[in-house]
């Protein structure tokens, strides 16, 4: 979580979440950050080949009293430029989409929840939002109790 804790520092005013498909980790990065950043901080995602948001995203966001059903997949070039000052990359098992404006790069590499198939599927997306919940945590200085 050091990553978290040097972006802290740096103080940027908007994040892009960037993995393939901008339909689960991505996703859940960004619901996540809206709820904790402060208001003024612009906050989006994206992804290289983007599809749908996967309802087990929206599900276990709504656990934590996030709404996310009216998020939409989309692609990194749909960020606005002038707004971006950090892009935090997710992808773990797979090429990572490339942001090409200025901003200060992080790697958070996470298993993708959407590649679990079986009955573990949704407990691998609320691990990867408690995950992403500490890393954010750190980043926007919230504590734990928050949500």
């Amino acid at each position: 979580m050091v990553e978290a804790g040097v972006l802290r520092a740096l103080a940027p005013e908007g994040f892009l979440f960037l993995c393939v498909a901008n339909s689960a980790r991505s996703q859940l990065a960004e619901g996540l950050a809206r709820s904790m950043a402060p208001p003024e901080i612009w906050i989006g995602s994206g992804g290289s080949e983007p599809s749908t948001v996967r309802p087990e995203a929206i599900e276990v966001l709504a656990e934590v009293g996030i709404d996310i059903a009216d998020h939409r997949s989309k692609s990194v070039d749909d960020a606005p430029r002038d707004r971006v000052e950090a892009v935090i990359t997710l992808c773990a098992e797979e090429v990572c989409p490339v942001y090409l404006g200025r901003a200060h790069r992080t790697h958070w590499g996470l298993p993708d929840p959407a590649a679990v198939t079986g009955e573990g599927r949704l407990q691998a997306f609320r691990d990867t939002r408690d995950e992403l919940r500490r890393r954010l945590g750190v980043l926007f200085g919230v504590g734990a109790g928050h949500r």
